[in-house]
């Protein structure tokens, strides 16, 4: 890592764990903002709304990121696309430029005519009440063909698949580069000054989605930008609606 970077994290890596993001949560108060734990394999690794998050050992990069902000939860609305805009710029810089992004949280690139999963964040938070935020940003990548198994319900791919080779190292030392930045930018301003970046990134701009959770009625429209908070704006036939990310996910929209 560059020198500003070194003096932002302390890392430590492990052969195998449960998961780093709840290993990072149970001790969170006792470590310092910048500590990052990376795992060789995860054996209870986690996606949003409970999914298994599919690793195999040496084919993938996971870890996980403690930060600590000094503002309220309520002022984090937006961090996982900023941090996924972190994510591919570090991509840009290991010559992985075809990567773009899935509102809200995941890392996608073209294979044939559908996007495929590359990697997917997680992140949690806590804060007392009233009081400073924690949060844990946990990163999945695949990065060996082997990371990428076939009997997964979304379409999934990898570096090596997309005839990018580059080492988990490097990989990672460019992420937190990006994160020191970004995490930095965040606190000082929020989304907002990341968005016209992020949409540039976004795959499914224009493109008809459906929108559904276990809370929510489903929204079927056009993607069209993500606004300053985060949020996405869908045109649907009664108007333009703005989806938080919550427990949402996008899909594409079935054929006609």
């Amino acid at each position: 890592m560059a020198p500003a970077a070194r003096r932002v994290f302390d890392l430590r890596v492990v052969a195998a764990t449960g998961s780093t993001n709840a290993d990072l949560m149970a001790n969170a108060s006792r470590l310092p903002s910048g500590h990052v734990l990376a795992a060789e394999t995860q054996t209870a690794g986690r996606g949003r709304r409970g999914r298994e998050w599919h690793s195999q050992a040496g084919s993938s990069l996971t870890f996980s990121l403690l930060w600590k902000f000094h503002r309220g939860t309520d002022a984090l609305s937006g961090m996982s696309l900023a941090v996924g805009l972190a994510v591919v710029r570090a991509l840009d810089r290991c010559a992985a430029d075809a990567v773009m992004l899935k509102w809200p949280n995941d890392l996608v690139a073209q294979c044939g005519a559908e996007w495929a999963k590359l990697g997917g964040i997680l992140i949690e938070t806590a804060a007392a009440t009233n009081g400073p935020a924690t949060a844990v940003i946990g990163i999945g990548l695949n990065v060996d063909a082997g990371a990428a198994p076939a009997a997964m319900a979304q379409a999934a791919t990898s570096l090596a698949a997309l005839g990018r080779t580059a080492s988990r190292n490097l990989l990672l030392a460019r992420m937190l580069e990006e994160l020191a930045t970004v995490l930095t930018g965040f606190e000082a301003g929020g989304f907002a000054p990341f968005a016209a970046h992020w949409n540039a990134r976004h795959a499914y701009r224009g493109q008809a989605v459906t929108l559904s959770g276990d809370s929510v009625t489903t929204i079927a429209g056009i993607a069209r930008e993500a606004d300053a908070q985060g949020a996405l704006l869908v045109e649907t036939p009664g108007g333009l609606k703005r989806v938080i990310s919550g427990e949402v996910s996008l899909r594409p929209a079935a054929p006609v």
